[in-house]
């Protein structure tokens, strides 16, 4: 048996849930744009602890959020999943944040599904997976335009989703191309990969384990 918290802050949504053998036990979100993160994640916790019957205690593992996404997001993930990890003495797990995205896909009738993450301007970080959710494309931040993700929708349907397939939609106009611009990361998607990593033991270095940030961070402010 494996019970694992899932922590997830690489965008707006600040999620946290656990979960024995990757199937979930609770789960508590707030998506704001306000990037409140670090007032949210800690209550969050004990709220899912409490409301699974556990105590921090019961863990085997903490999984977190790895990136790409928002630096300071990312920082405060990381930092409390690495903090659990030493006062508990248990495995630190790092999931990658699209991957996760990928298992929110709606529409199975596609070829590919390419989970978006908006990096400011035209930018997007981006990953393409086949209708297996097997990766095929690397992890990337780049640049959206007419002929973006052309190699994929040319031999087949394609399902962009994510805060990044909002501004896709406005520049990629092709009948094999759909959009879900809703999704959002979550803890939710979390617990089966994180399963699966805790079975192989493929646990990260608690001293030494980073986020992918994949971009330099460029300070922005809060929106009021």
């Amino acid at each position: 048996m494996a019970l694992i918290l899932n922590l997830e802050t690489a965008t707006t949504n600040c999620s946290v849930s656990i979960a024995k053998n990757g199937e979930l036990l609770a789960l508590k979100e707030h998506d704001t744009p306000n990037y409140s993160h670090s007032e949210q994640l800690h209550v969050f916790i004990d709220e899912v602890v409490k409301e699974a019957g556990l105590s921090l205690n019961d863990l085997d593992a903490v999984a977190v959020s790895k990136g790409p996404g928002s630096y300071t997001g990312l920082r405060i993930g990381v930092s409390a999943a690495k903090g659990l990890c030493f006062s508990l003495d248990c495995p630190l797990i790092s999931v990658a944040t699209l991957k996760s995205m990928t298992f929110q896909a709606k529409d199975s009738d596609v070829d590919f599904v390419i989970p978006l993450l908006d990096a400011r301007r035209m930018e997007v970080y981006s990953a393409v997976f086949d209708k297996d959710l097997k990766q095929v494309r690397d992890t990337r931040a780049e640049i959206v335009s007419e002929s973006s993700f052309e190699v994929f929708w040319q031999k087949g349907k394609v399902l962009l989703l994510g805060s990044g397939a909002e501004k896709c939609k406005e520049v990629l106009c092709h009948d094999h191309i759909s959009f879900d611009e809703g999704v959002v990361p979550s803890s939710s998607q979390m617990a089966h990969l994180a399963y699966e990593k805790y079975k192989s033991s493929e646990f990260e270095d608690v001293a030494y384990f980073e986020p992918y940030y994949l971009k330099d961070f460029i300070l922005q402010q809060k929106k009021k």
